[in-house]
């Protein structure tokens, strides 16, 4: 039955106000639901070692909350009358009143032995579970009660949704362009809360308007429910681009750092696909959103194959989150194609969050499971070509056999190269494949099977060459780890950063190992170990593992301890096998699991006369171990008249900005070396930064006659604290 669009007045509230009223309620709790997003996450993060994994955990635990929330609207819409569903959702939005501030209960710590997934979804769940369930049943629930209401074009209702994503795409920007680097979490959270508190007074006037409107308007009729073909469409297509926005994130933020920003722009762009096409006039061409999608599925295509492309700089992370926005926008435009009418509205928005949170699913709790590396973002590249090309025609086998013949001519440069090795330069093989499965897979473009098998082809052969010598791979919640041998070397990576390398003729049993790269005798590290100092130390202290290679320069009668919060590290480091460093070295000195500021803060007697901070995991950037709090705590773990030393070698950040600023504050005498910048080192030896401080310059004495050594100044900026740090302010 269709409704009709004759209202009456609505006391206090005029027709022509009444879409008004609904679009800022259902905007104020978009923003509120998105802006909580990276709020708490920013909470928790420090709680469980600064990795990347919290953010894709974080988006499984809000998109399964998102489901129990779209269920929530469906059945109280469909079995509740207006009224009762107003009292209800007032009385769950004044429940989760109790829950603000947000903050982490009391007492809550880290627990190694634990899984960490669970200990992250938990924190969510008793931190933000209640104020972040009310917010997300808000969407559907609320345009439920706009097509009720009498107001304009209330039979078709999904323009809100536009307005909904508009709301979660200013609020997730604006949390780490303008919130954060103004105000600390804890003024941030006070706002958050404000505005929560503000939102009932609009959910009270919209359910209001949604009861006077339904007192003159007919129920409507039932409706027949989807078929399951159309259900599973609906969660294939929701279900693709949640899995690339969290692979993409996971593999920009291992790399670049785990912060606000890196967690909102994919996001942000997976919202904005909404906005752009969830309209009967979507801003952008079906036929444009068409090619865009062979470019997108072309570039991460060739960026998950991993061919030359393990190196993340700036200009691929562009093109990454690039490539994901031409996926899920017509990914989004072909759900919106498939919407129901207003009758399943509810229904369309469980399934959409059921697929979504089926990604979250996926790439946080089966693949790291299942795959020692990230191939679910292999996997969802290869749906995606095979989705996304289809035209609605039955897949026949003459498809599948294009797709293969197009796969192996797109290769053919790379089965050159096997044949004959160095022949061809890798980057012109790489050049030619590129051109070849762009053209090969525009060829394709209309036939769904034959683009799935040319791009997984592609993804997978290249994956396996990019495998080369590698003789341990895994992954944990905290990275991947690739032990690989090349040129002599044996090198240990996490994510695209080296962290050891030890030479393959130091192997032999009874051979101490050489450290190398930034642990080379003659680097900054090196110097101050090897020091008059270093050598009379009596206690080391190591915060970050690697393979060790510090371990090396470890005197008789010395005391050592590392702290390491990644299990597998030191798994890889104490086996013989893959690396000698402490077997030879060190083997008796103990690794403290955990969270090394936890830790530390538990181990009240530890005192060390050199205490390293060596926990920058690829060039991430572990901000709560950066603070001036941390500081204060690494000061009293020293030894009267000990040296702190960072090791803060960075493609991205100048990390020395606010440690110089808390060590002013904090009244330490600190000193900085760029080890090897324009110098010509030889193999094995790198450039590093290195910053030492001690609580007078007499005891940096030994270095300051070494001119290498330069005074650390303050820059003058906001000191960096466990309630504020800005990572955007000291990027390059």
């Amino acid at each position: 039955m269709t409704m009709t669009t004759d209202a009456r007045p609505i006391p206090g509230i005029g027709p022509k106000l009444v879409p008004i009223l609904f679009t800022a309620t259902i905007f104020l709790s978009a923003s509120l639901l998105f802006f909580v997003q990276p709020l708490f996450t920013k909470i928790v993060l420090p709680h469980i070692g600064g990795a990347p994994a919290v953010w894709t955990t974080a988006m499984l635990f809000f998109q399964t909350i998102l489901i129990a929330g779209y269920a929530y609207a469906h059945f109280s819409t469909r079995y509740l009358p207006v009224k009762g569903q107003m009292a209800l959702h007032l009385a769950l939005w004044a429940v989760a009143l109790f829950f603000l501030p947000l903050s982490i209960r009391a007492g809550w710590t880290y627990d190694p032995e634990q899984s960490t997934v669970l200990q992250t979804l938990g924190l969510f769940a008793f931190g933000v579970g209640v104020p972040f369930a009310v917010l997300s049943a808000n969407a559907p629930l609320i345009q439920s009660w706009y097509a009720r209401s009498g107001g304009p074009n209330a039979e078709d209702p999904y323009f809100l949704y536009g307005a909904s994503n508009l709301g979660s795409l200013i609020a997730l920007l604006a949390f780490p362009l303008a919130a954060e680097p103004l105000f600390g979490a804890t003024m941030i959270g006070w706002g958050w809360a404000a505005g929560f508190v503000a939102l009932g007074l609009f959910l009270l006037l919209s359910g209001l308007a949604a009861r006077d409107g339904a007192a003159i308007r007919p129920a409507p009729a039932k409706v027949a429910l989807p078929k399951v073909n159309q259900i599973g469409k609906w969660l294939l297509l929701a279900f693709i681009p949640s899995s690339l926005m969290l692979s993409v994130t996971t593999k920009i933020s291992t790399d670049i750092g785990s912060f606000p920003l890196v967690w909102v722009i994919p996001l942000a762009l997976y919202l904005l696909t909404f906005v752009l096409v969830f309209t009967n006039r979507p801003w952008i061409p079906r036929g444009v959103q068409t090619w865009l999608l062979i470019a997108g599925v072309f570039i991460l295509g060739m960026a998950m194959s991993e061919l030359p492309l393990s190196m993340l700089t700036i200009a691929m992370t562009v093109a990454l989150v690039v490539a994901f926005f031409f996926i899920a926008l017509k990914s989004h435009q072909m759900l919106y194609d498939a919407r129901p009418d207003h009758g399943n509205l509810t229904i369309f928005y469980v399934t959409m969050s059921v697929g979504g949170a089926l990604g979250g699913l996926f790439n946080s709790i089966i693949a790291p499971a299942l795959f020692n590396d990230l191939l679910e973002a292999r996997i969802a590249v290869i749906l995606a070509a095979a989705l996304f090309f289809v035209k609605g025609a039955v897949p026949q086998p003459k498809d599948g056999f294009k797709g293969l013949i197009l796969g192996l001519v797109t290769l053919a440069p790379m089965f050159f190269a096997a044949m004959r090795p160095g022949v061809l330069p890798l980057e012109m093989l790489v050049g030619m494949t590129a051109a070849l499965f762009l053209v090969t897979l525009t060829l394709v473009r209309s036939t769904g099977l034959s683009a799935m098998i040319l791009t997984g082809m592609v993804v997978i052969f290249g994956a396996h060459i990019a495998e080369g010598n590698a003789i341990f791979r895994d992954r944990s919640f905290f990275g991947t780890h690739r032990v690989a041998d090349e040129g002599g070397l044996r090198l240990y990576a996490n994510g695209t950063t080296v962290h050891g390398a030890q030479r393959l003729a130091d192997f032999t049993e009874g051979t101490r190992p050489t450290p190398l790269y930034y642990y080379h005798p003659e680097g900054p590290m090196a110097q101050v170990m090897t020091s008059d100092f270093g050598q009379a130390a009596q206690s080391i202290g190591i915060v970050g593992l690697g393979v060790g290679s510090l371990a090396c320069y470890a005197q008789p009668g010395q005391s050592w301890a590392f702290y390491e919060i990644d299990a597998m590290v030191d798994r890889v480091a104490r086996d013989p096998s893959l690396f000698t460093f402490m077997s030879e070295c060190a083997g008796n000195a103990p690794t403290y699991l955990g969270d090394a500021r936890i830790v530390l803060e538990g181990q009240a007697e530890a005192r060390y006369d050199v205490l390293v901070i060596d926990a920058y995991s690829s060039d991430a950037v572990p901000v709560h171990l950066t603070t001036i709090e941390a500081l204060e705590l690494y000061r009293e773990r020293l030894n009267p008249g000990g040296i702190l030393m960072f090791h803060i070698s960075n493609r991205y950040y100048e990390i020395e900005r606010p440690l110089s600023r808390s060590a002013e504050a904090l009244g330490l005498a600190a000193r900085i070396q760029n080890y090897g910048q324009h110098m010509d080192l030889e193999e094995g030896n790198s450039p590093s930064l290195v910053v030492v401080m001690a609580e007078d310059d007499a005891t940096l004495a030994g270095l300051a006659e070494d001119d290498r050594w330069e005074v650390l100044t303050s820059d003058g900026g906001r000191i960096w604290t466990d309630d504020f740090a800005d990572l955007l302010s000291i990027m390059h």
